[in-house]
């Protein structure tokens, strides 16, 4: 059996894989629950506590993956995760890395959810082909042809930023007080000519329905979306996903978070999440 002690000796792993499989810090949050309710029922010794853990929340995230499908497919406008907000003080609470950022799950988001399982176990949290095996019950050979599969696909597509984290925050800053200052000029400054924006709303806010490309378009729609009446708006800097980026309070709640991403001195990628329902778990 496994004892409280030592589920809660897990718990950040185990949230850390359902996140990853999943992109929704609820849901995680849910079946790391549904993962101690059925572990505290066994009544037979476990040898290994954290295989056995990781075992169950996996597949649990595997079956949410699979009954989520249909639902994903009717979604309104771009999807994007629920974003994990880390405050300085409070950076312990979840281990960060560029696994967990935005960009990565958005990647991970377009494998398939074996592909997906696989790859964050192995990649994230280091087990070997043959502990996934065991795991996911599958053949040693076809789970380390899945992961290789899973990997190609990733590099192709991962995002790749260098740029030092005191960096990001500063453009990140500069680009927010051009945004609140109205300054299209230097928003247009700080934008690089490519830059994308995709804005989530789920149909339930306001929101683009189709990712924003380019620096003139990208800082109209932010300005736009900045300068619209709000009742006591309120900014807040904080980090997204191991990211720079901002948390806007409307009357006290949760109403937008935007993550940047940034090469070069110019933001490149900016993600906003206004759906409420993403949002529920800030408050």
């Amino acid at each position: 059996m496994i004892d409280a002690t030592t589920f809660e000796q897990h718990r950040r792993m185990l949230f850390g894989v359902a996140y990853r499989m999943l992109g929704s810090v609820a849901d995680a949050e849910d079946l790391v629950q549904d993962t101690w309710l059925r572990c505290s029922q066994v009544s037979t010794a476990v040898d290994n506590p954290a295989g056995y853990l990781t075992r169950t929340v996996t597949n649990l995230a595997l079956n949410r993956l699979t009954s989520a499908a249909a639902t994903r497919e009717r979604y309104v406008g771009p999807w994007l995760p629920e974003p994990l907000i880390t405050q300085p003080d409070a950076a312990e609470g979840v281990e960060l890395a560029e696994s967990v950022s935005l960009a990565m799950l958005v990647v991970l988001d377009n494998l398939s959810p074996l592909e997906r399982a696989v790859f964050v176990l192995k990649e994230a949290f280091g087990f070997s082909y043959k502990e996934i095996a065991g795991m996911l019950e599958r053949g040693e050979a076809a789970v380390r042809q899945v992961g290789h599969r899973a990997r190609s696909h990733v590099q192709a597509r991962r995002p790749r930023y260098d740029t030092p984290a005191e960096v990001r925050r500063k453009v990140t800053d500069e680009f927010l007080a051009a945004c609140l200052g109205g300054d299209l000029n230097r928003m247009m400054e700080l934008l690089a000519p490519d830059v994308t924006a995709w804005s989530d709303g789920g149909g339930k806010v306001k929101a683009a329905l189709h990712p924003q490309r380019g620096a003139d378009k990208v800082a109209r729609f932010l300005a736009a979306v900045l300068t619209q009446p709000m009742d006591d708006p309120r900014v807040h800097a904080v980090d997204v996903n191991g990211r720079p980026g901002l948390l806007l309070t409307v009357a006290g709640r949760s109403d937008t978070v935007a993550c940047a991403e940034v090469a070069d001195g110019r933001i490149t990628e900016i993600r906003i999440i206004r759906n409420p329902d993403k949002l529920r778990h800030l408050s």
